[in-house]
């Protein structure tokens, strides 16, 4: 039995991002789901409410097990607090790694984002450029051009010679009609 082909099965009419994938979880998705956990972490461990937290937890921590009954508590003063060492060790062992991680994302995003800028620009300098040969062009046109001053002086010579024409030419002079006295 011939496999069907998944091209014919896709549906044209959605965009990619809609279309549902045959993988359960495909390799990407994974690794930026992961990517996005890092940054929530990095930006998280990197505000003052997780340091007054952190502060606030190791002083309870250190209150209660130095006031409570010898019974109840979990880590000893006697000791130097070891599994608030530990703790404390195990988070920062975490936290930089995914630090690092989330650093990593976010240089891969600022290249990204400089050769972006880099190429929009290179298109503004094009631009710029030819908009300037353009207002030369322009400029070059205009010279070329009559101006107002000198289409209303040829103006006037026309309507001069015109007048000229329209005058009479000299006519046999005839003997004016005088009143006698």
């Amino acid at each position: 039995m011939a496999r069907p082909d998944r091209r014919s099965d896709q549906r044209l009419d959605q965009p990619k991002g809609a279309r549902q994938s045959f993988a359960p979880f495909p390799r990407f998705q994974r690794r930026d789901r992961f990517g996005r956990f890092t940054e929530a972490i990095a930006r998280g461990m990197g505000t003052p409410w997780f340091l007054l937290l952190l502060s606030v937890v190791v002083v309870l921590w250190m209150l209660y097990n130095t006031l409570a009954p010898l019974g109840y508590r979990f880590d000893s003063q006697a000791l130097g607090f070891t599994v608030l060492t530990l703790v404390l060790s195990l988070q920062a062992s975490y936290a930089a790694p995914l630090i690092l991680l989330a650093q990593n994302r976010q240089d891969d995003r600022d290249r990204v984002q400089i050769e972006q800028d880099r190429q929009r620009a290179e298109r503004n300098l094009a631009d710029t450029e030819y908009l300037a040969r353009e207002v030369v062009a322009l400029r070059l046109a205009m010279k070329d051009m009559a101006s107002r001053d000198f289409i209303r002086a040829e103006l006037r010579s026309l309507l001069e010679e015109l007048d000229k024409d329209r005058e009479p030419k000299s006519a046999p002079s005839q003997p004016s009609k005088s009143p006698s006295k």
